[in-house]
């Protein structure tokens, strides 16, 4: 007697259209797995929030005295007070140094500074000049003024000019009249007056 094959067929066929099928529905699966992957919902968190000032004021003006004396004046285009980091932040700042006899005898722009409310020490910063009654200037990027040492100092390149005679150099140490002053390193000199008035000392010796 003949075995029919015909239901072995047809079970042979059954089983490779279920294949089939499976593996489409994987197909779509991965698809969906992907489009969801590759559409991921855009993060709605709200963003950092910048440092809000305190306080902003326009036309600022602070002043240190002692003993009744103006030691300096500090205008600037605007400020903005920020109390939990104890400092203040101006623009366009121009600051006016006073002698003991109350005369201004150097002075002082940038293009912000920065003054810290427990010290009154300030850092300028951007296009940095000090120029002085007795024709003295000083060029740089970024310096400092420590109030209670009464020094300024940077440690940016520094260039110094005074007449005909030029000094640069790296670290800049000095007295708010830049009467004495000391460059740290890489200094060079450039002296074209025969007065040689300028006085100065080089701190170090670097490359």
């Amino acid at each position: 007697m003949r075995r029919k094959r015909e239901p072995r067929a047809r079970l042979v066929a059954g089983v490779t259209r279920g294949r089939g099928a499976l593996g489409a529905g994987v197909l779509c699966l991965a698809a969906l797995l992907a489009t969801v992957s590759g559409c991921e919902r855009p993060d709605t968190s709200p963003p950092a929030s910048p440092e809000v000032p305190d306080e902003v004021v326009r036309q600022f003006t602070l002043t240190e005295t002692v003993k009744g004396e103006l030691r300096w004046k500090l205008t600037a285009a605007s400020a903005a007070t920020y109390r939990n980091v104890g400092s203040i932040r101006a623009s366009d700042v121009a600051i006016e140094f006073y002698d003991q006899a109350g005369k201004p005898y150097s002075h002082l722009t940038a293009r912000e500074g920065e003054i810290r409310t427990s010290t009154n020490d300030m850092a300028a910063r951007g296009n940095v000049v000090v120029t002085t009654v007795t024709g003295t200037r000083v060029e740089t990027q970024s310096l400092r003024f420590l109030n209670r040492a009464q020094r300024i100092v940077s440690d940016e390149r520094v260039t110094v000019r005074r007449g005909g005679d030029v000094l640069t150099g790296i670290g800049f140490d000095s007295d708010p009249s830049l009467d004495h002053f000391e460059f740290h390193r890489q200094v060079r000199a450039q002296v074209s007056s025969p007065s040689g008035r300028l006085r100065v000392r080089e701190r170090g010796q670097g490359k």
